[in-house]
């Protein structure tokens, strides 16, 4: 979308619609309000570089995550930039703090810039932000999901399998009284939603205790979780966390009480961290690779870059790595 589209929606000349975004104490304030809402149906962004030639390349792409705190990405963002570096892009990093309304105007910003793509971690979920990122037309990949209508182009594995596999592993290792302990950001929800629902299928009378914790998630929210686990009625044979940091968590808690792990309780992560394979014992845990996500993200860049996009949607897949903790 154009500075042109929005004066044709407000029904104004270029020029005014221009003025009343840039100097609106020099328009009639009811010109400036119908600019003002024709901006926000188009989903028209400024472009900062309009006075670019139009086949410019800023050699910048936007990464966004959801919490800069998050290890688990570290190795997906790491391969990304090195991989883009090789072809001379350069990256600019922004944080969603899990809150589905910040979105769009981070996206404003990050749009404003024109970067030469935008890398998001996770689907883009809000409606807001998905007519920015369409009206903007810069390519955009969203990276570790799955989602059925992917907006662009799409490096994931589906959420919810890796919570349907967990379930799985613990059922086929002869577990019962599961619990799950699940942050309350939307990976997790799906990673939580797949493990009820794989249960429920193979043993429609199981009940799977739960406890919610806040994202992104700490070791402490970890202890807390099992403490609250273990207060119960009755306490769980095996709990399966969302995210390694809280699996950790929940180790340092079971050795605080005596508890032996896997013997009285087993534990199971997500995210194969690197320190998995070494905490008391060792974790085990589901991993999905994010050096190829990262790596496949810049493939897809470089293939929109020169027009010879093959493959729009690539599941990279997950596993179980099998140690001692389940």
């Amino acid at each position: 979308m154009t500075l042109a589209d929005v004066a044709r929606a407000a029904g104004v000349a270029h020029m005014t619609a221009s003025r009343a975004l840039n100097s609106p104490e020099t328009v009639n304030p009811e010109m400036v309000e119908r600019v003002r809402q024709a901006v926000i149906e188009t989903g028209y962004v400024p472009n900062l570089l309009a006075g670019a030639l139009a086949s410019a390349r800023s050699l910048l792409v936007a990464v966004i995550v959801p919490s800069i705190a998050s290890t688990i990405y570290l190795e997906f963002v790491q391969a990304l930039r090195g991989t883009l570096a090789s072809k001379g892009y350069q990256v600019i990093l922004g944080e969603s703090d899990y809150e589905h309304q910040l979105e769009p105007a981070l996206l404003d910003t990050l749009i404003a810039r024109r970067p030469d793509a935008i890398v998001m971690v996770g689907a883009v979920r809000s409606a807001e932000g998905r007519k920015r990122l369409l009206a903007s037309a810069i390519p955009v990949i969203e990276t570790w999901d799955m989602p059925a209508d992917p907006l662009d182009m799409l490096v994931g594995f589906s959420q919810t399998a890796v919570g349907r596999a967990a379930a799985g592993y613990l059922l086929g290792e002869g577990r019962r009284r599961l619990a799950i302990i699940s942050a309350n950001d939307d990976r997790a929800a799906m990673r939580a939603q797949g493990f009820l629902e794989a249960v429920k299928e193979s043993h429609p009378s199981m009940r799977v205790q739960s406890v919610l914790i806040p994202a992104p998630s700490t070791l402490g929210e970890g202890r807390r979780a099992l403490a609250d686990l273990l207060s119960r009625a009755t306490p769980p044979g095996a709990v399966f966390c969302t995210s390694d940091t809280v699996a950790l968590g929940v180790l340092t808690e079971a050795k605080a009480r005596g508890i032996e792990v896997p013997k009285q309780l087993a534990v199971m992560g997500y995210g194969d961290m690197n320190f998995a394979p070494d905490t008391d014992p060792p974790l085990t845990t589901i991993r999905a690779d994010g050096k190829v996500i990262g790596r496949e993200a810049a493939r897809l860049i470089f293939e929109r870059a020169s027009a010879t996009v093959k493959e729009r949607v690539v599941d990279v897949g997950f596993s179980i790595v099998r140690r001692v903790s389940a």
